[in-house]
This record gives C-alpha cells, sequence and structure tokens, in this order.
C-alpha cells in the first residue's frame, strides 16, 4: 500500500458520513495524534473525497495541521465506495474486548494517560484492595466548599420562595359538596325494571331474582 502526502485543503468530505464524530471523539483523537503522530492514513478516492478517516481528517484540521498521509483507492465504482465506508465503520465495532488482557496490559503501564480512556476509570480498573476501599470510602462525601455553595443556593431558593408569596393571593378552595350516597345495586336492578316494565320472580332455594 503506497502511502502519499496531501495537503488536508485538497480533501473534502464526503456528502453523506455514516459516522457523526463528537466532541469528545474529537478531542481524544487530537491526544492520539499529539502523543503518536498520525498512525494510520486517511483513505480517499482520485478526487480527494474522503472514504474512511474523517474523524482522523477533523483531528489534524484542528490541530492546526496542513498535510495528512492519505492512501488514494483508485478504481473503484461509486457502489464500492458506499461499501467500503460502511464497512470501515462497521467491522471495527464487531470486535470485543478481552478483559483479560486488557487489564493485562494496563497494569504493566508506567502512567495511565491513554487517549480515548478516563485516567480516572483506569485508576479504579487498576487498584488493589486497599486502595479500592479508600477510593469507596470517599464516595459520598462532599467536601466543605461544596456544602457551603449548597447552604447559599438553598438560602436563595428560600428567599425567592418568601418574594414570590407576598406578592401572591391565596386561593382556599371551596368545600366540596357532600355527595349523595350512590344507589345500591339492588335498587338500580329495581328502577331499571320498572323503566322497561319488566317482571320477576324470586327464586325460594337461592333467593336470586329471575327476570321474565
Amino acid at each position: 500500500m503506497k502511502v502519499v502526502k496531501k495537503a488536508l485543503s485538497a480533501l473534502r468530505r464526503p456528502e453523506r458520513n455514516v459516522r457523526i464524530h463528537s466532541d469528545k471523539q474529537i478531542t481524544e483523537f487530537k491526544r492520539s495524534i499529539e502523543m503518536f503522530g498520525q498512525i494510520r492514513p486517511i483513505v480517499i478516492d482520485e478526487s480527494g473525497t474522503i472514504l474512511a478517516g474523517n474523524g482522523l481528517y477533523e483531528a489534524l484540521s484542528a490541530l492546526g495541521r496542513t498535510e495528512a498521509d492519505c492512501y488514494v483507492a483508485a478504481g473503484l465504482s461509486e457502489s464500492q465506495k458506499k461499501k467500503l465506508m460502511l464497512a470501515d465503520n462497521r467491522i471495527f465495532s464487531l470486535g470485543v474486548d478481552d478483559l483479560q488482557g486488557f487489564d493485562e496490559i494496563i497494569a504493566g503501564l508506567d502512567d495511565l494517560d491513554v487517549p480515548g480512556y478516563d485516567e480516572e476509570l483506569l485508576k479504579t480498573l487498576t487498584a488493589d484492595l486497599e486502595d479500592a476501599d479508600e477510593m469507596l470510602a470517599g464516595y459520598g462525601i462532599i467536601d466543605d466548599s461544596a456544602k457551603a455553595e449548597m447552604k447559599k443556593a438553598a438560602e436563595r431558593y428560600e428567599q425567592k420562595d418568601a418574594e414570590y408569596t407576598q406578592g401572591a393571593e391565596e386561593i382556599k378552595p371551596a368545600a366540596a359538596p357532600v355527595a349523595a350516597p350512590a344507589p345500591s345495586v339492588e335498587a338500580a336492578v329495581e328502577d331499571r325494571a320498572q323503566e322497561l316494565d319488566r317482571r320477576y320472580i324470586v327464586c325460594p332455594k337461592c333467593g336470586e331474582k329471575i327476570w321474565l
């Protein structure tokens, strides 16, 4: 594979990109470039349209770089270009992390400044039991400055509530009328029977009404 230098100004994004790059991802891209340099080329077609590496392009541009290592995928049809874009974004996501291997690699690092990862999270993953207990013991503890800010916020809320109360009119709901007792099922049935001018007899054994 022949990699060539291309001016970023000569590259252009595709009309439609498969993946949306968040600000967080671009920030981590930039960290990676600053730490390791550009470790993979941007894939483009003959006209300079980016087929793979839009996030890398954005990060390089944000860093003020003027050139990028590129690989020109020549001779592709429009359909093949679209397939390449889809495959590049999808195949990577099909992988599964080896957690044991991850732990072994992290344990062998001299520091935990790794682009793409939160340093505090990595510290918790590599902490021994004693350190983990100490970190967990600190969860939920609020320092004095935070307590003072919370107290001020509560006081401001109480003051605003008092101001609103002074300028407001209290409305007392009228007493609800006492509802008439609901008619019994028996009475309702008899009323309905009268409306329909129907007749019934009472079963001498069970006492139930039998409508005629």
